[in-house]
């Protein structure tokens, strides 16, 4: 059995799946080659996000409800009204994806939009009574696979892998094709 180690910086080194258990055709089986594709953050990334959709949607299968989804509502939940740009900034979506995702809630009644009051050509979003309560009864199981995939690593790795994924997306935020802008707090209002 061949067990390949892809080389990387000086002082990291990740173990693959031996590659004979790949399903590759062809003759031409290049295992090094293989084990650097695997390697590669863009590749790991991308797994571990298919990996974390996927647990989200299976703990939300009886709600009928993607992680996109969720996204939206929680951001909301947090700023009712914001506007379809903002929503979109406050989750790195592009614009036809905010759309797309909107439409869907709002063709089951999970969210309204309405023309913004301070300009009638902008909409505002905000969740309906039936959004607020889809949301609640999400909790539950989103977190149940925010655990479960987290749950390979202990306390210590949990938090440095998100510290490293934290400073990976702020660092090179300005070379993502949809920007990411957290809304602004709420301000206060005077009782």
């Amino acid at each position: 059995m061949l067990t390949v180690t892809a080389r990387l910086p000086p002082t990291v080194s990740i173990q693959h799946p031996p590659t004979e258990k790949l399903a590759v055709s062809g003759s031409n089986r290049n295992p090094v080659q293989l084990a650097r594709l695997y390697a590669r953050p863009g590749f790991l990334l991308r797994r571990a996000h298919q990996i974390s959709a996927a647990m989200f949607e299976d703990a939300c299968r009886d709600l009928e409800l993607t992680p996109a989804q969720f996204g939206v509502l929680t951001v909301l939940q947090a700023h009712p009204g914001l506007g379809q740009s903002s929503l979109a900034r406050a989750l790195g979506f592009d614009k036809v994806t905010v759309l797309r995702v909107l439409r869907g809630l709002e063709g089951r009644g999970l969210v309204r939009r309405d023309p913004a009051e301070d300009n009638r050509r902008n909409l505002s979003v905000t969740l309906t009574r039936e959004g607020a309560g889809l949301l609640q009864r999400a909790q539950k199981p989103a977190e149940k696979a925010y655990r479960r995939l987290m749950a390979p690593l202990n306390r210590e790795q949990q938090e440095q892998l998100l510290q490293l994924l934290q400073l990976m997306t702020g660092e090179l935020q300005d070379e993502a094709r949809a920007a990411f802008v957290p809304p602004a707090p709420a301000s206060r209002q005077a009782a």
